[in-house]
């Protein structure tokens, strides 16, 4: 290890802020955290303010710095992770924005995203970025905010470079730099950018009116260039190199050291996403998984990656809260095992549509199964199960995309902390789950790659001796109970798809 004393990291997610400080061994130092506010103008459309985002994100990194007096010039180097796919558009010269960001979560293009697919143009759109034809990604919310936010002409005066637009990772890096770039990862989730060109695509662009004068340069995740310093005269009082960025999936899988091809893990919290490292070439699904980029470092090829995007797991436990079945989801863990299973009783969460592997926009939510027996403890574990199912639904897709069966499954994430539910995945998926000793594996993958840019870690095989296992599950279930399961949750997955067609 070369370099100062410690490595920051700001984890910029859908709820609030993190920023996190790492020492030599990849342990955590000190953390804080600031939540910022969820708006909801209509149904089915979400944002949140830029500038609160960016204002907590200083109170986070003050608030870390100060609880253990460690000062900035103590951080050889920043990385950045963040909520992917949500849109931001601001001033190029000022930096305010021009509207509130659009959240990946947002559903108000769905319109637009069904005339492209009756245009027929889904294929080559899948073909290009590898990723479905969806509101989720970010083409369509950049489209919406030029054509709606800020007065007079928008995109001519982003045609002219005075309007920036961005993904939440090149909103931070402009606001810590004063440089407009992204990197890599958070590029091949706009659904603007070619993944085997490893560039913005014209046709794409044109299609959805977005100029290339108002994207950012696209850099490795991992960059010895440097994104750019923070300013000794700014917030934070010092120059600390910007040197590392990662989505925050891909991050998850790079602090989980999944560097190698065939490595996987899976994070849940408001939904679950499962990445899974292929190597140097892209896999092209034909299960419903995503082809997405999975991490890249200074000089060297891009790293690829197969991702399950389920849009709703952790959050069909916050909506039992919100309904009254529950006060506290701190108690969920403790209901789900007072019953020995949910008779029958299945919930599938599919609140905002089914994603990976389904894909299908007009799927609702449904709870299956009722009797007049029916208690809610029973409902309580139906949906802790349906975080199972969902995962098991994308390695089934995954198993039958890459061929070999996944032997262990690295997890992470805020729900993994409940033993119960990581017990279950193991049983569902008849597979050992690994729990790692750190769990902000998103805060530590950004942190990472920063530390790897700036010399503060020498190599890859450094960061594989840092990651150790805080608890393994082991299936304990009959195969045939758990196919069994499947199969009746898959009946239930059947009569969700389609519903507000």
């Amino acid at each position: 290890m070369t370099g100062g004393r410690f490595i920051g990291a700001i984890d910029q997610g859908t709820t609030g802020t993190r920023f996190m400080v790492f020492d030599g061994d990849g342990h955590v130092v000190t953390s804080a955290y600031a939540n910022h506010r969820q708006h909801y103008p209509r149904q089915n459309w979400v944002e949140h303010d830029p500038q609160e985002i960016w204002e907590n994100t200083t109170v986070a990194i003050h608030r870390a710095l100060d609880v253990a007096d460690i000062d900035a010039a103590d951080l050889t180097g920043l990385g950045v992770t963040n909520q992917r796919e949500t849109a931001v558009v601001w001033d190029a010269e000022t930096g305010e924005p021009l509207h509130n960001a659009i959240v990946w979560r947002d559903r108000r293009t769905i319109d637009r995203i069904e005339e492209l697919h009756e245009e027929g143009k889904a294929a080559e759109i899948r073909s290009k970025t590898g990723l479905e034809l969806d509101p989720y990604f970010s083409a369509s919310k950049f489209e919406w905010l030029l054509d709606h936010a800020g007065d007079g002409d928008l995109r001519a005066a982003a045609r002219d470079g005075e309007v920036c637009c961005g993904t939440m990772d090149a909103w931070l890096l402009f606001n810590l730099t004063g440089r407009h770039v992204t990197e890599v990862t958070n590029a091949s989730r706009t659904m603007l950018f070619n993944v085997h060109e490893l560039d913005w695509d014209d046709d794409l662009l044109d299609e959805f009116g977005v100029p290339r004068e108002s994207l950012p340069e696209v850099r490795p995740s991992s960059d010895d260039d440097y994104y750019g310093t923070t300013d000794s005269d700014g917030f934070l009082g010092a120059e600390v190199p910007v040197a590392g960025a990662l989505g925050d999936q891909q991050a998850a899988l790079f602090g989980q050291a999944c560097f190698d091809a065939g490595q996987a893990k899976n994070t849940t919290g408001t939904g679950s996403f499962f990445l899974l490292n292929t190597g140097e070439e892209p896999v092209e699904s034909d299960h419903g998984l995503l082809t997405t980029v999975a991490f890249q470092r200074s000089g060297e090829p891009v790293q690829y990656a197969l991702e399950g995007a389920v849009f709703t797991t952790g959050a069909g436990i916050e909506w039992l809260e919100e309904v009254g079945v529950i006060d506290d989801p701190t108690t969920t863990e403790q209901l789900a095992r007072s019953v020995d299973s949910t008779e029958g009783v299945y919930m599938v969460p599919a609140f905002t549509g089914l994603g990976a592997p389904f894909w299908n926009r007009s799927a609702r939510g449904n709870l299956v199964g009722l009797t007049r027996d029916t208690k809610r403890e029973h409902i309580v574990r139906a949906a802790v199960e349906a975080i199972t199912y969902r995962t098991r639904d994308v390695v089934e897709a995954v198993d039958a995309d890459s061929g070999p069966e996944l032997e262990t499954l690295k997890v992470d994430g805020a729900t993994v902390k409940n033993d119960f539910l990581c017990q279950l995945q193991a049983d569902v998926l008849q597979t050992d789950v690994v729990r790692p000793e750190v769990d902000e594996t998103t805060a530590l993958g950004a942190a990472y790659a920063a530390g790897l840019a700036v010399g503060f870690w020498d190599d890859l095989d450094e960061l594989r001796s840092h990651w150790r296992a805080d608890k393994r599950f082991t299936p304990s279930m009959d195969a045939t109970v758990a196919d069994d399961r499947y199969d009746r949750w898959s009946k239930a997955v059947e009569q969700a798809r389609d519903w507000d067609s």
